[in-house]
């Protein structure tokens, strides 16, 4: 029997403990040589079905093939932290290394055996192994392998337990770049990855000739190194069209990009569907209103006798009749099976004067601003309306600088001026909801002006996560909490701490698109590669209120990299 050369999934469905259906009907194919990006909000079920293509977990119904020899590395390892990390490496290679010791021990017996045919076999079959694997190159392969994922410094004598998690987790991808697998089944691979790093993951995989699937959130890591996407979110429907293949598991080809178009297509078709059957509603309601006088303007004959009018009116009665009735069951017909409406774009609503734009001040002026071992000294001054991108490596003071602005953190050193009657707000890195026994609904209605769209109409919801409790939603939809408290009632100046952190790739792309028309001022910092791509596009298109602060880190230790 010929071994698979792909992973497929027919009908997969699997429910935890309680009855709680995460996967239903899973049916997708990753063909060999082909890199497929599994994508969907937290809670969408991708760590799931990882684990189901691991085999730690069981599937409900369905079939599941993989090939023979499946590598997998999961979103956090357990590893033994007393080994050191050469005992890594060398798990990883023993294979390669045996048939590189089969080699030697074959070579040896023909020395003394040199009529043995079988043995002459083995030597042939275990040399073209070596060959075809790179064992030859195996020792420049392993070099080239940490140095690629920022691990040539490490010694590999370290024990794991001494590594800050990053670099631990970048060790357990290195073992599995060096394994020879059929297949690879990677969860977030690119975190802990600085750019060099994802670059060079991208590059392993284009050459890898088996089949690799990848949850991911990195919409770069997507639209660099996949050839189709796979997606998981429920919401598809809701967000991505209607009469299509909404199912869960919807399979795009493609890249990352070829992706949104295919999206945008299905949203464009789903509006001007909406659209021509609302004008078709518009004009049924009309015919099953019209009366008699509507379809027969000309006046009554004076000179027709009683028989003839008799004879006109009891057939416009007869026409209008029918003509009704056919269009009251076309409008019952077409509200049996009507298509909802798109649902609407993200928006910032309820927009601030600006008073500080009216007064012609600086949003932001900053003269050697710093923090003891936290912010280099910096000099700024923001325009309001203008939208400032902060980057740089973690422990380079991105979130430090966002706290000194909106007066979280008053320790600092050196000069800072902002309007008075400037309005601020900050959305945090990570939601620290004090209350999460009420719902999503509950928590927000405090929180916005009265008034305010519901979480479901400004479409960050459905109703029933919308009246679930904080505890039991994803880190991704308390986050959503918190975009809409902001999207509702807008400051003059708006801090976005790392926004695209736990959010669907969808509702990234919506936020980025709402602050194009936001006429406030924001400060954002981001290690978000696409969104860092895509505000140098801005700029070098003339976008003059986009600009680029790059902050550089005080450390050198290799844990502020992770």
């Amino acid at each position: 029997m010929v071994a698979p050369l792909h992973i497929g999934l027919e009908g997969i469905s699997f429910s935890y403990p309680g009855g709680h259906r995460v996967l239903t009907d899973i049916s997708f194919a990753v063909p060999s040589g082909s890199v497929t990006g599994l994508i969907g909000e937290n809670g969408a079920g991708k760590s799931t079905l990882l684990g189901l293509i691991s085999g730690e977990l069981a599937a409900g119904s369905g079939t599941l093939i993989t090939p023979p020899t499946t590598g997998f590395i999961a979103q956090e390892t357990s590893l033994p932290f007393t080994e050191p990390a050469s005992t890594l490496i060398d798990a990883a290679v023993n294979e390669l290394r045996q048939v590189e010791r089969d080699i030697t021990v074959f070579s040896e017996r023909m020395a003394t055996e040199p009529d043995d045919e079988a043995l002459a076999a083995d030597f042939d079959r275990a040399l073209a192994r070596a060959e075809n694997s790179g064992v030859w190159e195996l020792d420049a392969r392993i070099a080239s392998i940490l140095a690629g994922l920022g691990l040539a410094n490490v010694a590999l004598s370290t024990p794991l337990g001494e590594m800050s998690g990053g670099q631990r987790r970048r060790f357990a991808l290195a073992t599995l770049l060096l394994r020879p697998v059929d297949a690879m089944v990677l969860d977030e691979p690119t975190n802990h990855l600085d750019d060099e790093a994802v670059d060079f993951l991208i590059g392993e995989l284009r050459v890898f000739s088996g089949p690799v699937l990848a949850a991911s959130h990195d919409r770069y890591f997507l639209d660099e190194a996949c050839d189709g996407l796979v997606d998981l979110d429920p919401s598809l429907g809701a967000e991505g069209g209607f009469g299509e293949d909404t199912r869960q598991g919807a399979r795009f080809s493609g890249s990352f990009s070829d992706y949104l178009r295919a999206r945008q297509s299905r949203r464009d078709r789903w509006a001007s569907d909406y659209a021509a059957q609302e004008h078709e509603r518009a004009r049924l309601r009309a015919a099953a209103e019209q009366s008699a006088e509507d379809v027969f303007h000309s006046q009554e004959n004076k000179t027709e006798t009683r028989a003839a009018a008799k004879f006109y009116a009891d057939r416009a009665a007869k026409t209008v009749g029918n003509r009704r009735r056919s269009a009251e069951n076309r409008l019952d017909a077409l509200e049996r099976s009507e298509i909802p409406a798109p649902p609407a774009r993200l928006e910032f609503r309820g927009l601030p004067p600006h008073t500080a734009t009216s007064l012609g001040l600086p949003a932001v002026v900053a003269k050697q601003l710093s923090v003891d071992d936290r912010l280099a000294p910096l000099d700024l001054k923001v325009q309001p309306g203008e939208q400032l991108l902060v980057e740089g490596p973690n422990g380079s003071g991105k979130s430090t600088f966002l706290k000194i602005l909106d007066g979280t953190l008053s320790g600092f050193d050196g000069e800072l001026v902002m309007p008075e009657e400037m309005s601020v707000a900050r959305l945090e890195q990570d939601d620290s909801w004090q209350d999460l026994s009420r719902t999503a609904e509950e928590v927000f209605s405090t929180l916005v002006p009265a008034g305010s769209p519901t979480l479901v109409e400004m479409g960050l919801m459905n109703e029933d996560q919308a009246a679930t409790p904080l505890a039991d939603l994803s880190l991704g939809q308390r986050r959503r909490v918190s975009l809409g408290v902001i999207l509702a009632s807008p400051p003059d100046l708006l801090l976005l701490d790392e926004p695209t952190n736990h959010l669907s790739l969808i509702l990234a792309e919506e936020l980025e698109t709402a602050l194009l028309d936001f006429q406030g001022t924001v400060i954002i910092t981001s290690h978000d590669r696409w969104l860092r791509r895509r505000w140098r596009e801005r700029m070098s298109r003339g976008d003059s209120r986009a600009k680029i602060l790059t902050l550089s880190t005080l450390w050198t230790d290799e844990v502020w990299r992770d």
